[in-house]
């Protein structure tokens, strides 16, 4: 009996939050597999503000999603069949290129394979042992560099990226202030995660409280969230004050962007404002994976995922990204984990 592919393919741009018909579960047949192919059962689909960004006719670091296609997403999976000689059926993998799809048929050259961590789940390797920790860990230790004793502000840090950066910046001896929404947020950050004070960005001014927990200013901020947020901690970095923009979450629903900081700041305080992408730092994961798994084993950096169930709730899920109504990396479980 042949095997039913269900893909999620993008019918409409959507405007602000998806919506229902800006994409569209569809059903075909699985194909044969042609020489050097490999057919990958999708186990788990990560799903990250950039899901958001690609669904946009707007230049990037990746052409968006055509009209008509598959919608890109990163995931992890199981070979199921393989006319490849270099994996065989059972080989845990990820796509270069993966998509929202029950399967995926990827050349041989597309795939790497992945090994479970020691004492982790599989769903590490797709969260702080993959692309969320990458992100995580270099921003802190090769763009921010902090310093024994320097402060860094780091926004939507209940996040996925946000949670590990600042305990990744506190081993370095830094001073990790986290703004956050919901008094259970920043309760997790304060007491379970090690970080110096946290900001409810709902219940107070994200400014006000950023003056009384540093009245000097701060050296550093990470910065995963743009506007208001994003100024409030721009006005308040000192000379020679460093900032890492990984995201600014707050822009990509919106029907108009966000306002900015003033940049003639910049000038005036000799800022160093650097975007980044995980894709810069790939080759370097080994680095990352070396310090931060015995720190996973010994529990010294926490962590967490929230797994909903079903490809068919995808676009519910990613909307949980921007609606706040999540903790740590998001993932979707496509289907059962194998054995092992």
């Amino acid at each position: 009996m042949a095997r039913v592919n269900r893909q999620w393919v993008l019918r409409q741009r959507p405007k602000g939050l998806i919506q229902p018909g800006d994409l569209e579960l569809v059903e075909s047949p699985v194909p044969a597999l042609n020489e050097s192919e490999v057919l990958v059962r999708t186990v788990y689909l990560s799903l990250d503000p950039t899901n958001r960004t690609w669904m946009n006719d707007a230049e990037g670091y990746l052409p968006p999603v055509p009209i008509g296609g598959v919608m890109r997403g990163l995931t992890l999976g199981v070979v199921e069949e393989s006319r490849s000689s270099r994996f065989r059926a059972g080989d845990i993998v990820t796509p270069l290129s993966g998509g929202w799809a029950d399967y995926a048929i990827v050349p041989e050259m597309e795939l790497r394979q992945v090994h479970r961590a020691p004492g982790l789940p599989l769903t590490a390797n797709l969260s702080v042992l993959g692309m969320t920790g990458l992100t995580a860990y270099f921003g802190v230790t090769d763009v921010l560099k902090p310093q024994a004793g320097e402060t860094m502000v780091i926004s939507a840090a209940a996040g996925a990226v946000g949670s590990i950066a600042g305990q990744v910046a506190k081993a370095r001896g830094a001073r990790v202030i986290g703004i956050a929404g919901g008094p259970e947020k920043c309760r997790w950050l304060t007491e379970e995660l090690g970080f110096d004070a946290a900001i409810d960005y709902k219940n107070e001014d994200v400014g006000d409280a950023l003056d009384r927990l540093a009245p000097d200013g701060v050296e550093m901020n990470f910065e995963n969230v743009g506007g208001d947020i994003m100024i409030a901690v721009f006005n308040r970095l000192k000379t020679h004050g460093r900032m890492a923009v990984c995201g600014l979450i707050s822009a990509y629903n919106a029907t108009k962007m966000p306002p900015s900081p003033n940049f003639s700041r910049i000038i005036t305080h000799r800022l160093n404002v650097r975007g980044f992408l995980v894709l810069d730092y790939a080759h370097r994961a080994r680095e990352m994976v070396a310090e931060m798994g015995p720190w996973l084993q010994s529990g010294e950096v926490k962590w967490k995922v929230h797994v909903d169930d079903g490809l068919e709730g995808a676009l519910d899920s990613l909307n949980r990204l921007f609606t706040g109504n999540h903790d740590g990396k998001l993932l979707v479980r496509v289907s059962e984990e194998p054995a092992g």
